[in-house]
């Protein structure tokens, strides 16, 4: 591989020498800038031979250069060749500062438009300040090199009936468009595909572990829609499937559309959309009014019938992860310790009993020993697999897409007898969470407000862990979805009944061990004999929390009924779906603490 890079490294070098400039900046992106990129688009790792999620690569005429997080700095070293790049902080060193201090003041550095968003843009252009010219290139010459890319993948799209989704397409399309209305807009340019599908009531598997279709929109205030994508994707029943005003058109025509808002004003979302589309519409003296996806937040808060399907699958969903984890004590008491791979394998064969399971929502973190203590670990990136451990904690990190609804869930296991001091940081994460999952709050409380509940246990004894606690979960579509979040960074959102929002809590020794609790919660509004009615959480996941891993003297007696209380859930509603072994499995997981 290491010969294959540095060939490829040339090829680019002879590119940007051809014309005339002097580096060219690739990011792991795609024109969707979404979270998962298909295959035929992973440009970066094409170039670097880098597998990870994020990062990014500076290639000059002679030298070359990889950003990447600290969930990579091992990774990094394993798959990008050190004498063709070297490694830098994509955080504390980013491309742009880089770009800086390492060419000349006038030299022009080649970017795709099409791969950055519209805020990355803007901010580029003023931290370059003129030194540097930015140069926008017509055609990505990866693309042109790339002669044995692989074909997009073009799933089928499917059509999702009224008792899954609750709501027309056509009826959601007049609700967005009279939010276009309000903001004195004549259309919105849609460029998330979550977004789409949802207000088109369709879905895909165009990209790995998001059930969507690639393909961009114009949603005008009359409530009309120009859909752009491939029109022989499009089944036969479409039309009446999503009703009137949706016009079909290829995907070559976007340009020219744009172009059609000439003195007309749009609104775009700029930190979501790429710089392309910006680009495209200030050249047609269009107006562009900035502004968040407007089906961001009708997205977000679910229906009653959404709601009733992330019941019903979390159920199904709890079976399998019931099923694993009985067979897994089960090996773990016979002597048989797994790597982590064999764990992964052997929890999707146990969701993939379910004929719906459409994907997984994401790639499986499975962490054994000292491996959770990174907390977005990928087991599947690693030259060797971990294995398990007696006495030490497991962490499982999972979720499943079927056609009414989206998992999300972390279960910490102990493997044998975990330590005094595992089993009190165990015990503290879990106090948090369930003073997050017990919490009652009034309308218009943020996410950022709640964040301390989940924190409080930790701090008081002088620990934290370094990620958000709650994240956004779609239907049947984006496993991390916006705009609402919990997390100690300010976000303005507030919680509305029906969305759905992850409660997970961590902590992680370096070296030792991780843990992390996580069940997904839907917000609910309950009466109250106070002057208001709050909001509060109830739990969807239904699956055991791993009672030998706690510190019961720690628990205070309203803590010790929440548990207890969620156990008999998991029992009532899990058990009628196992059987044998697995079911008796249950019932002492499960048993009265």
């Amino acid at each position: 591989m290491h010969n294959v890079i540095s060939d490829r490294i040339e090829q680019l070098r002879t590119w940007l020498k051809n014309h005339d400039y002097d580096a060219i900046i690739i990011p792991h992106e795609d024109e969707f800038l979404g979270e998962y990129i298909p295959e035929h688009n992973e440009r970066l790792s094409w170039i670097t031979g880098f597998a990870g999620s994020a990062g990014a690569a500076i290639v000059t005429q002679d030298s070359a250069a990889m950003f990447v997080d600290g969930r990579y700095t091992v990774q990094v070293t394993k798959q990008v060749p050190s004498d063709v790049f070297s490694y830098h902080h994509l955080i504390q060193e980013p491309p742009l500062q880089w770009a800086l201090e390492n060419l000349a003041i006038g030299s022009k550095l080649a970017i795709d438009l099409n791969m950055h968003s519209a805020t990355w843009f803007d901010s580029a252009k003023q931290k370059l300040n003129a030194q540097i010219e930015l140069v926008s290139i017509s055609e990505n010459p990866i693309d042109q090199l790339w002669l044995d890319r692989p074909a997009a993948i073009e799933s089928e799209i499917r059509l999702m009936p009224i008792d899954l989704v609750g709501q027309s397409s056509k009826e959601k399309r007049l609700h967005i468009a009279s939010l276009i209305s309000q903001n004195n807009a004549d259309a919105a340019l849609l460029t998330q595909i979550d977004s789409i599908c949802w207000l088109l009531n369709i879905r895909g598997l165009d990209v790995p572990r998001l059930p969507a279709i690639l393909c961009h929109a114009i949603l005008h205030s009359d409530s009309s829609v120009d859909l752009f994508i491939k029109p022989s994707r499009i089944p036969n029943n479409f039309e009446q499937h999503v009703g009137v005003n949706v016009r079909i058109n290829p995907t070559q025509d976007l340009s020219a559309s744009l172009k059609t808002f000439s003195g007309r004003s749009i609104l775009v979302d700029p930190n979501t959309s790429n710089a392309w589309f910006s680009q495209t519409l200030n050249t047609a003296n269009a107006h562009i009014i900035h502004s968040n996806d407007p089906c961001l937040l009708a997205k977000a808060v679910k229906n009653s019938v959404e709601s009733t399907g992330m019941k019903s699958c979390h159920i199904r969903d709890g079976a399998a992860m019931v099923k694993f984890l009985s067979w897994l004590d089960s090996e773990v008491a016979q002597g048989r310790l797994h790597d982590e791979n064999e764990l992964s394998n052997k929890l999707h064969d146990c969701r993939k009993e379910d004929s719906s399971l459409a994907d997984l929502s994401f790639d499986t973190i499975s962490a054994a020993g000292s491996n959770a203590a990174m907390c977005h670990y990928n087991h599947a990136d690693q030259p060797v697999f971990g294995t398990l451990q007696l006495n030490s904690l497991y962490l499982v990190d999972s979720g499943g897409q079927y056609p009414d609804g989206t998992t999300d869930i972390t279960r910490t296991i102990a493997i044998g007898q975990p330590s005094e001091f595992m089993k009190h940081q165990f015990t503290l994460v879990l106090k948090g969470h369930i003073a997050l999952a017990t919490a009652r709050f009034p309308k218009g409380t943020t996410g950022s407000q709640l964040d301390i509940l989940a924190r409080q246990f930790l701090w008081s004894q002088g620990y934290n862990y370094d990620h958000g606690t709650g994240h956004g979960v779609g239907h049947f579509l984006s496993v991390h979805e916006g705009p609402q979040r919990i997390s100690p960074a300010y976000n303005g959102v507030a919680l509305q009944a029906g969305m759905v929002i992850s409660n997970e809590p961590g902590y992680y020794r370096a070296d030792e061990f991780g843990i992390r609790i996580e069940n997904l919660e839907l917000v609910t509004e309950q009466t109250t004999q106070g002057d208001f009615n709050v909001l509060a959480f109830e739990s969807l996941t239904r699956c055991p929390i791993d009672v030998r891993a706690i510190e019961k003297s720690l628990l205070t007696s309203f803590e010790i009924h929440w548990l207890n209380h969620y156990h008999q859930k998991v029992w009532d509603d899990v058990s009628p779906l196992v059987d044998g072994e697995v079911k008796s499995w249950l019932k002492q997981a499960t048993a009265s603490l």
